[in-house]
């Protein structure tokens, strides 16, 4: 082994930053993640995931749910410690879930907080102010913490380490003819940021 050889490093990840990995997917700690993409595309199936890997380490998380989304059966079918998780239902009130994720970072011990806002209004999403955003970025940044987004577009902008662009690439059906049911599908994880980044191919299955 030439001990001259370079190391190679996860782009967009700093040498010295620990990260998680949730399936070929890499996160890295102390950052903000955004996991982006239209209606079943898998964003929650990639948030499920990293809530798994995390909680399987031991870890306590949050999963702040704006608009009452979060479906706990699903989430433990993907391997989350349920017993390990803290679910905040907001009551699709934004302006308490952002609260609840403000709170939650700044008062630390959580290896991943999950901010849904999935469902929110564009003008609602366009209209927080990007101090939040910088606000969080600086709450995690030395710290062990993941603050993941899961929303339609990019919301965080500069503040995120990490963008990841979801789409179902296709769906695999079973049973007859007017009486199917999802078996599996096949996602794809395209890191925005960093640009140079590969894309990464999931398959997720349905939980019977």
């Amino acid at each position: 082994m030439n001990p001259n050889a370079a190391v190679p490093i996860p782009l967009g990840v700093s040498p010295l930053r620990e990260t998680l990995q949730s399936g070929p997917l890499e996160f890295p700690r102390g950052a903000i993640a955004e996991i982006v993409g239209p209606d079943s595309s898998g964003r929650t199936t990639v948030a499920h995931s990293l809530l798994a890997a995390s909680t399987a380490k031991g870890e306590i998380c949050a999963f702040v749910d704006t608009y009452d989304s979060f479906d706990p059966v699903s989430a433990a079918a993907c391997g989350v410690v349920l017993s390990q998780l803290v679910w905040i239902r907001c009551g699709k009130n934004t302006e308490h879930a952002l609260k609840a994720a403000d709170l939650l970072i700044h008062a630390g011990g959580f290896g991943v907080v999950v901010l849904d806002l999935c469902q929110i209004a564009p003008r609602v999403a366009n209209g927080i102010p990007l101090s939040y955003w910088w606000r969080f970025r600086r709450a995690v940044e030395k710290t062990p913490t993941i603050l993941a987004l899961i929303e339609k577009q990019p919301l965080a902008k500069s503040s995120a380490s990490l963008l990841l662009e979801m789409q179902r690439k296709q769906a695999v059906w079973a049973g007859a003819p007017g009486f199917q049911v999802l078996r599996e599908s096949e996602l794809v994880a395209i890191p925005r940021k960093p640009v140079r980044a590969m894309p990464h191919s999931i398959r997720a299955k349905a939980w019977a």
